[in-house]
């Protein structure tokens, strides 16, 4: 029978009832056997308006025989019946039931995502599963719900934007910086570097990535070396990641040195932070294409549909590799909802 873990949360109302109340009407129906349920966390709110009160949290693991759909339209009509109104988003709530994984299973409809798009950065839904659920199989990153939660306590505070040219990197850096206080680290290429890479691309390619990729590691061994104790636990935010400097390697690189580019950056890897949080940018290929022809980019300007796309696919296998962690992927094209999903995330972390 598949296992389900469902994340509780309320902040109106009597708190402690209405989890009571929503654990037991799971446990009331006919298809769903509550197995564990966690204690009470109390949360601070993250995101929506202001002036909210404070949560209380839990979790439970369930055994059911429905599917994916069918148990999460149960959810919804256990918020409905418990008096949860949707209005603003992460706004307060009587109820909210979140469907967080479904065995390992991995499904993007309309209607429902799993596993759950946020909930491998967020503390408010590790702790109290990772007391029911440990060893739970977070199936997009292949970590136990334990690790995830590990990897919030003892990783830097830092999140890394990553995504193709063109995409909006620097922007959304900056702009969350300036809402958080975060930290900023900017990835700036030299423009002489960058006229001889334009001018002739594949004779200058290795200059110009090993350039690129011992500036990256100077900028964060830097920023995280000279941190006091007190600025350690503050945030800090760049528009690069370390580990795209390998995906575009690879792009531009002839078989040889590429190899010899990758020795490289193996080595100094082991000096940089991995960040907590990797923001993954995306957009369609013909959006991109707009962007780069506004910004006067030549070299992208002459790529076709194919190159530019192979970026993304790149990024995309880059980030799922086992040892990454969590990746929040996000529309570039809606940068207001972009800058509010990166800052509550920042939040949820901590």
């Amino acid at each position: 029978m598949p296992t389900a873990l469902i994340g509780l949360g309320s902040n109106l109302g009597d708190r402690a009832a209405l989890l009571d109340r929503a654990t037991a009407r799971l446990g009331e129906h006919p298809n769903i056997d509550v197995v564990a349920r966690s204690k009470p966390y109390a949360t601070a709110p993250i995101g929506g308006p202001a002036g909210q009160g404070e949560y209380l949290n839990s979790a439970v693991r369930v055994l059911t025989t429905l599917s994916p759909q069918a148990l999460f339209e149960v959810l919804q009509q256990i918020e409905k019946e418990l008096g949860r109104a949707r209005s603003e988003r992460w706004s307060a709530r009587t109820i909210d039931l979140d469907l967080l994984l479904y065995d390992d299973l991995v499904l993007e409809t309309p209607a429902l995502r799993l596993p759950h798009p946020r909930m491998s950065f967020r503390r408010f839904v590790l702790t109290p599963a990772s007391e029911i659920a440990p060893q739970m199989i977070h199936p997009t990153t292949g970590w136990p719900i334990r690790r995830l939660l590990e990897h919030l306590d003892t990783a830097p505070n830092y999140v890394a934007i990553a995504g193709p040219v063109a995409v909006g990197k620097t922007q959304l850096a900056s702009e969350v910086a300036q809402r958080t206080g975060a930290r900023l680290i900017l990835d700036e290429i030299d423009p002489q570097l960058l006229a001889r890479f334009n001018a002739d691309p594949t004779a200058t390619a290795w200059e110009l990535e090993t350039s690129l990729l011992h500036r990256r590691a100077a900028l964060l061994a830097e920023c995280f070396s000279n941190a006091s104790s007190d600025e350690a636990t503050d945030l800090a935010i760049s528009d690069f990641w370390f580990d795209q400097s390998l995906v575009y390697s690879r792009l531009s690189l002839t078989e040889p040195p590429q190899r010899q580019f990758e020795r490289l950056w193996h080595e100094l890897r082991q000096q940089v932070p991995s960040p907590k949080l990797l923001v993954l940018l995306q957009a369609p290929v013909d959006q991109l294409r707009e962007r780069i022809a506004r910004q006067g980019r030549t070299t992208e300007q002459s790529l076709s549909s194919d190159e530019l796309q192979r970026p993304h696919t790149g990024l995309r296998e880059q980030a799922a590799q086992p040892d990454q962690g969590p990746v929040l992927v996000l529309n570039a094209l809606d940068h207001k909802r972009a800058i509010e999903e990166v800052s509550a995330a920042m939040q949820a972390m901590r």
